[in-house]
């Protein structure tokens, strides 16, 4: 299990993570595509992600709108390393996707 990072520690990673914000116990970040398609193509990928890192967001899906929240659920759900590390991996996704 990965000890609950403080505050000034989740501010510190998330100012390396573009558009990822912190509220709520949890990392988030909402990102957008050209299509429905697109979105679902975007989550379809990062689900292998997630699955290899065993860690999986809290995610939605609009039309072309994906949202992600992380936190780790047996750290009380407070966000942990495993939390950023995961963020980094999903943004290393979108990238490559713009």
């Amino acid at each position: 299990m990965s000890g609950a990072l403080t505050e000034p520690e989740i501010q510190d990673a998330l100012a390396k993570l573009p558009g990822w914000a912190f509220a709520d116990d949890k990392i988030s970040k909402t990102y957008r595509f050209a299509s429905f398609t697109e979105a679902i193509g975007f989550i379809t990928e990062m689900a292998f992600a997630c699955e290899k890192a065993n860690h999986h967001p809290d995610l939605s899906n609009a039309y072309n709108t994906v949202t992600i929240s992380l936190c780790t659920h047996d750290a009380g759900n407070k966000v942990t390393e495993k939390d950023v590390n995961l963020a980094g991996e999903i943004e290393k996704l979108a990238e490559k996707r713009d």
